[in-house]
Parts: C-alpha cells; sequence; structure tokens
C-alpha cells in the first residue's frame, strides 16, 4: 500500500530547516513526528493565517523567529488536569539533586506541601523560588504543574 494511503506526509526541506526541526527535537526531547502533529493539530485552533513560502533570499533572523512562534504556539497550551484536587501556590523552594528534585510549595501563608519530582521535569517546568506553580494530588501523590 503506498505510503500516501496510509496517512505518511512527506515534504522537502532545506539543510537549514531540517537543523532547526532536529534541534528543536532534541530541545523538548521530542521526535519530529510528535512535534509536527502538535503543530498541524494547532491549525485548527487558531485564526487561518496566510501561507508564505521562503524564499531563497529570506534571512537566518527570519527562520529564527518563526521557531520561536512555532515553540510559543507548543508551550502555550492549556494545562487539563483529570485531578480534582489541584492547589496553586508559589514555589518556596527547589533542591536539585543528581536525579530527583525537592520542590516546596506555598499554598497559603504557612501552608507547604512538598513534593519529590524527577530533577528533568524540574527544570522542563523551570521551578524557581517565586514563581506560580500547581499541586495536583492523586492519592497519596502530589504533581507538580505550571502554565
Amino acid at each position: 500500500m503506498p505510503r500516501k494511503e496510509q496517512g505518511w506526509v512527506t515534504f522537502q526541506t532545506s539543510e537549514e530547516e531540517r537543523k532547526i526541526l532536529e534541534e528543536f527535537c532534541e530541545q523538548y526531547q521530542r521526535t519530529k513526528t510528535e512535534i509536527l502533529r502538535e503543530l498541524v493539530r494547532s491549525l485548527n485552533q487558531h485564526s487561518p493565517l496566510p501561507i508564505s513560502l521562503p524564499t531563497k533570499q529570506e534571512k537566518q533572523e527570519d527562520i529564527y523567529i518563526q521557531k520561536l512562534e512555532i515553540e510559543s504556539s507548543i508551550q502555550k497550551k492549556s494545562l487539563k488536569v483529570s485531578s480534582r484536587n489541584i492547589l496553586k501556590g508559589v514555589v518556596k523552594r527547589v533542591i536539585l539533586g543528581a536525579v530527583n528534585s525537592e520542590v516546596t510549595l506555598e499554598i497559603i501563608q504557612k501552608v507547604e506541601l512538598t513534593s519529590i519530582i524527577t530533577r528533568a521535569s524540574a527544570e522542563e517546568l523551570e521551578l524557581s523560588e517565586g514563581k506560580e506553580a500547581y499541586a495536583v494530588i492523586k492519592s497519596n501523590d502530589i504533581v507538580i504543574a505550571r502554565e
């Protein structure tokens, strides 16, 4: 069965465009397929934008701006969680370990919750003192989230 009938989409890109996509995938630890699927799905969520094909004269700055627009559209998805116990707080302290990190949120004055999460998660969420975050409580686990 031809790839087209199996749902495959192929297109040509410049070496520079491939490099941008590969760097983005490496930075966010996602596959090209995941990134492109998410990008395609996001097209329905925004008002139609005029599509212009890049020319050979397009400058490196223009490509960088396009990369930033893609990053921000992917990152700005609203957080939806099935848990009903979600408490908004402020990060009081983050202790980064080699593998895990200890994150303490102050929910209200003198009420704190502490969670052990992976160091990679703490870094990806860009957790630092003073930032808002959410404690998502499911059974005995406390999950940390950010918008």
